[in-house]
């Protein structure tokens, strides 16, 4: 990847597209720290109701912070991501998006373009949702009185949906000027941040007073975890670049004076070719009651408390409930993803076949099985990663002290290390570009 890395630099025309995108990810970054007038993060200890709170946590860690600091970007990208969710699944039901993602580039901009009304509007009910959250902590600033207060309010609430606004801009300048995917490397920018403010807080604070009190098992603890981290990395690589490659032989064909075919080819088909969506759309669905139950300050209320116990975040049937989602999404995406009646017939069309498998049906009820064998793997992956190590962090009482629980989770490891694979592959991919123009000038 380095080295990747150092061939983009010798192009000026993808240097050009890196300083870019290095420089969008900054006004990223700056806006995580701008605060939001009336909202006193320091004040108000809306730092220690963000990490007394399980959901408010995980909410942080994927905003980089920024939700726990009352700033301009609190509501960070997740707006954008659940609108592209939803879009995704209206797609499948409603005929009409059906019809125009299968229209080319003018029907998928406007699918984009419907995302976004849709982010805008999820942004809006979500800033609703904080600002009543921020109920407690919010002073006006325009005055002492209740209108000043309201205005207050209102005032927040389009902050916040003009910050999110802003982050869903920047992600898709980085995809169109930049080196691509901006909203998986706004996604991978916020969480290192976050695991990287809370590892500096550990080496820094926490186990500099523990040795001074005697006490070294954190330093042992901080070990463990990056054994874990590098564990899990090494995981994470080896499962996502996995793939089964399956033979194809076409047939020769004779057109005219010239003989075609007779070549060999193989279909590859990725472990887990879904990436980390079936996780996504899992924690979205199973974290969307909680966090209208949050935002509506009903957490004390008896429905509040029996959901945080039951289906919370570290609720008793939280775990079990997010493996069947997990693996549900992952055969939902997968069929989205692959299609082996298209494969089988694409191939019956161009002369090919599988060695020892007949044309036609027999060729997809191949594909197919082989298909969910491997996705069945890769859901047992996402479902193991998602859940496995992050629960050991939890459950063992070292890593409390550390407060590495708050700002790592597996998921956003698997995240960050998919992001890195596909930002070395768009790197390829463009360097390979550049070569074949200047071949063929």
């Amino acid at each position: 990847m380095l080295q990747t890395i150092k061939n983009a630099f010798q192009s000026p025309e993808i240097r050009k597209k890196m300083f870019f995108t290095f420089i969008l990810i900054i006004v990223y970054r700056i806006g995580c720290y701008i605060p939001i007038p009336g909202v006193d993060a320091d004040a108000s200890g809306l730092l220690d109701m963000t990490q007394n709170n399980d959901f408010l946590m995980m909410f942080s860690a994927i905003t980089g912070s920024a939700f726990q600091n009352g700033t301009l970007f609190s509501l960070g990208i997740v707006p954008f991501i659940n609108a592209f969710i939803i879009m995704q699944l209206l797609t499948l039901i409603i005929p009409k998006l059906e019809k125009l993602s299968k229209e080319g580039d003018d029907g998928r901009k406007k699918i984009a373009q419907y995302t976004r009304y849709v982010a805008i509007v999820l942004a809006i009910i979500q800033a609703i949702g904080v600002m009543f959250a921020w109920n407690d902590y919010i002073s006006p600033v325009f005055g002492t009185s209740e209108a000043s207060r309201i205005f207050t309010m209102i005032f927040i609430v389009i902050i916040l949906t003009g910050g999110s606004s802003l982050v869903m801009w920047l992600g898709e300048r980085i995809t169109e000027f930049g080196i691509g995917n901006g909203t998986s490397l706004i996604i991978f920018i916020g969480i290192i941040g976050s695991l990287g403010t809370t590892i500096f807080n550990a080496m820094a604070t926490v186990i500099p007073n523990q040795v001074a009190a005697g006490d070294t098992t954190g330093i042992w603890y901080l070990l463990g975890f990056f054994v874990l981290v590098i564990v899990l990395f090494f995981f994470i690589v080896f499962v996502d670049m996995a793939e089964r490659k399956i033979s194809v032989q076409y047939a020769k064909q004779i057109k005219g004076n010239k003989m075609y075919g007779g070549q060999s080819s193989y279909i590859p088909i990725k472990v887990n070719a879904s990436g980390v969506m079936p996780i996504i759309f899992a924690s979205s669905i199973i974290m969307f009651p909680q966090m209208i139950i949050q935002f509506a300050n009903a957490g004390s209320t008896p429905f509040g408390l029996g959901w945080a116990e039951w289906v919370g975040t570290n609720g008793k049937l939280y775990a079990p409930i997010t493996f069947i989602f997990i693996i549900f999404f992952a055969y939902f995406y997968a069929q989205i993803q692959f299609n082996p009646d298209d494969v089988g017939r694409m191939l019956q069309q161009n002369g090919g076949f599988i060695p020892g498998i007949r044309p036609g049906k027999s060729t997809s009820d191949h594909l197919r099985k082989i298909n969910n064998r491997l996705t069945l793997f890769g859901a047992l992956f996402l479902a193991v990663i998602a859940l496995v190590p992050t629960l050991i962090l939890q459950q063992v009482s070292g890593f409390q002290p550390l407060g590495l629980q708050n700002g790592f989770s597996a998921t956003g490891l698997l995240i960050v290390v998919s992001v890195a694979l596909e930002f070395q592959k768009q790197l390829e991919s463009q360097l390979l570009v550049k070569n074949n123009k200047g071949f063929l000038k």
